[in-house]
């Protein structure tokens, strides 16, 4: 059976994508990040991650999904400058969207393995991205190859958080959301298969299963037994849930079969099947395990790339994740 010739053209459209993305890793706005930057100033800092972050997921294989999870949310906000670390009452990881973000544990204990090896070396900003990419891989995804050299923010508020998306918005708010931060509409379908793995709380889809749209009756584009199983599983708005119906555990292409199939847990993610505009790429990606890993590995580069600082007087290296450096006192002289 030969493929469609809007299946052909599609997997070139991603491909396409693919080393567009790849090329513009030297000419990027963060071309000032490289693969070799601790190359000589820390030679094991991406091994000494990759191990803690193993020694993590073996004790608890909930927490690679919410590694990643915490890096969408800080590369969302101000770009992937760790400013979701930042650790006061008024910063994004107290923000009403924060609330369920886990894993913070994690980077401060690589951070503190890294500053025993190489004092005030690598930034969280680029612990945080290699730890996700790592998370990825333990969990089955794809590799690529981290361009390091990201500084720390100096600023984190929960008012800025809001922005996030929280599964209730259109495709057409995440489009516009994704092109704020330079990347596209590839970028949002693969990047939304993420939620091959993870899972999210009963809370974020009680309206979907009882009162969709103030109708009294619920959404009508979730198949009637996964309906029916989330309605036993959600008696409390406390439990969690698997974002992927079938495969929860393994990164694979499910979650787009489980959209085909009105299965998909999240409002942003059944939205994907019933757009024009990403429906064909959910059918491809359904379809193509091989691109989706493939493009994967691409579109969370371009995640990582989002607004970083790098420049001499942009941010900092933090010696600790949660707060910003002290500052150096200046003393004005009396004499001029």
């Amino acid at each position: 059976m030969k493929p469609s010739l809007s299946l052909v053209f599609l997997v070139f459209v991603i491909h396409l994508g693919l080393v567009s993305a790849r090329g513009r890793l030297a000419v990027s706005p963060a071309e000032s990040l490289a693969i070799s930057y601790y190359q000589k100033s820390c030679p094991n800092a991406e091994a000494i991650i990759y191990r803690k972050v193993n020694q993590w997921i073996t004790t608890d294989p909930t927490i690679g999904p919410a590694i990643m999870r915490l890096h969408f949310h800080d590369c969302s906000v101000r770009g992937c400058d760790a400013s979701i670390l930042l650790n006061h009452t008024k910063s994004e990881r107290y923000s009403e969207n924060s609330k369920t973000l886990r894993g913070f544990q994690v980077i401060d204990d690589i951070k503190a393995e890294l500053e025993k090896a190489c004092p005030k070396t690598v930034s969280c900003a680029d612990i945080l991205t290699a730890a996700t990419r790592d998370a990825t891989v333990r969990l089955g995804g794809p590799f690529w190859e981290v361009p390091m050299g990201r500084k720390d923010g100096l600023v984190s508020l929960a008012v800025e958080a809001h922005q996030v998306p929280m599964g209730r918005e259109s495709v057409t708010k995440l489009v516009e959301f994704y092109q704020a931060r330079g990347l596209n509409i590839v970028d949002l379908v693969v990047l939304s298969g993420a939620h091959t793995i993870g899972r999210s709380t009963c809370g974020s889809l009680q309206f979907r299963l009882y009162n969709f749209s103030g109708t009294g009756k619920p959404d009508p584009s979730i198949d009637w037994k996964y309906l029916n199983y989330l309605r036993r599983k959600c008696r409390w708005s406390s439990e969690f849930v698997e974002l992927d119906a079938t495969t929860p555990t393994v990164f694979d292409t499910a979650y787009y079969t489980n959209l085909q199939e009105k299965k998909g847990l999240l409002l942003t993610d059944q939205e994907l099947v019933s757009d024009a505009r990403t429906e064909p790429l959910v059918t491809t990606l359904a379809s193509q395990p091989y691109v989706f890993n493939s493009q994967f590995a691409v579109s969370m580069v371009n995640l990582g790339n989002i607004q970083v600082l790098t420049g001499k007087n942009e941010g900092e290296i933090r010696q600790n994740c949660n707060l910003v450096n002290p500052r150096r006192r200046v003393v004005k002289s009396d004499h001029h």
